[in-house]
């Protein structure tokens, strides 16, 4: 059974096109992490410093789920991965993939394009942690943005890290800093930014947003605008700051700022936290929720159970095991 088969397959929107955006060319030539995928080897996802440092902290797989080749990280391994990458003068860029994420990619090939370029891809979702492990090839636990922003800030505390907060309505992204920084004090914001709704769509608002961003030099950005907008920003900034890390974080920084309630860490991880946020905003989430993302996990779910059963000689050509057609080597 091909591997692409993990990917729950969805016949495209009619009469839908979606162009690609321009400032994917520079991210175009990164290995790929969509499932599927000739996966290179780590020197060619990195400089040499930092593919050895890849190797040494992410080891030498990743596992491949929903069209996305994930990296098998817990939280602190990522971190440790950004930190020293950040001594190594190596910036990067990490995605968060969770179902909805996987849902688009799954309908559009620039977004693929978008996801593969990442140097890390780590599971927002439990859902597919549930998939890997049904597969016989678990990743190690969930990593959420919302997570990440402030472990990664404690970290840029501690090593000296000016960080920057672009996303949110106004005033979240000033709020979500004082509460950053009331939990590490040391930490050095070098800049917050809530750019207008449609800012992306004109040009001169765009160039005010990269100005600001790059004027302020910071070395961890978290951007919250919400995939694919978010990444696609990172995709067209990263070149103008090679040396930091951008962190695609959705509502990250609205959870920090508390203006966005989290669900409490027990439904999160029992993979109801998509349940606590329709309950709290049901006209805006539920379409996405419940006609979108919920029959899609189940097709994944399913997918992946029914081939988790197969012999194993008719999981891959090869006659490898269902872990291992899953797991790509770097």
């Amino acid at each position: 059974m091909a591997r692409d088969l993990l990917l729950p397959q969805e016949p495209p929107p009619a009469a839908t096109t979606v162009p690609t955006a321009a400032p994917l060319e520079a991210a175009k030539g990164r290995p790929s992490r969509t499932a599927g995928a000739a996966p290179p080897g780590a020197e060619t996802r990195t400089s040499e410093g930092v593919a050895t440092l890849c190797g040494a902290v992410a080891g030498d797989a990743r596992v491949a789920v929903a069209g996305v080749e994930l990296d098998a990280l817990t939280e602190a391994q990522v971190v440790q991965h950004v930190v020293e990458a950040l001594h190594h003068g190596r910036g990067g860029h990490i995605v968060t993939p969770n179902v909805d994420i996987c849902r688009a990619i799954s309908r559009d090939a620039e977004l693929r394009e978008l996801v593969a370029s990442a140097d890390l891809a780590v599971a927002d979702g439990m859902p597919l942690v549930w998939a890997a492990r049904l597969l016989g090839d678990p990743l190690p636990a969930r990593v959420t943005g919302a997570d990440l922003i402030w472990s990664l800030s404690e970290a840029a505390a501690s090593h000296g890290f000016p960080i920057y907060l672009l996303g949110g309505p106004p005033g979240v992204p000033d709020t979500a800093s004082a509460a950053l920084r009331e939990r590490c004090p040391q930490l050095v914001v070098a800049g917050v930014d809530a750019p207008p709704y449609g800012f992306d769509t004109c040009d001169e608002e765009l160039a005010e947003v990269r100005k600001k961003l790059v004027d302020a030099g910071p070395l961890l950005v978290f951007v919250g605008l919400g995939f694919p907008k978010q990444d696609r920003l990172i995709a067209a900034v990263r070149a103008d700051l090679p040396g930091a890390w951008f962190v695609g974080c959705g509502s990250a920084i609205a959870f920090a700022a508390g203006s966005v309630r989290r669900a409490p860490a027990w439904m999160g991880d029992h993979g109801l936290e998509w349940l606590f946020r329709l309950l709290s905003e049901p006209g805006r989430l539920a379409r996405r929720y419940l006609i979108d993302d919920l029959p899609f996990a189940l097709r994944l779910l399913t997918g992946c159970l029914l081939r988790r059963r197969e012999p194993v000689a008719q999981v891959h050509e090869g006659g490898c095991s269902p872990g291992d057609a899953g797991r790509s080597q770097r």
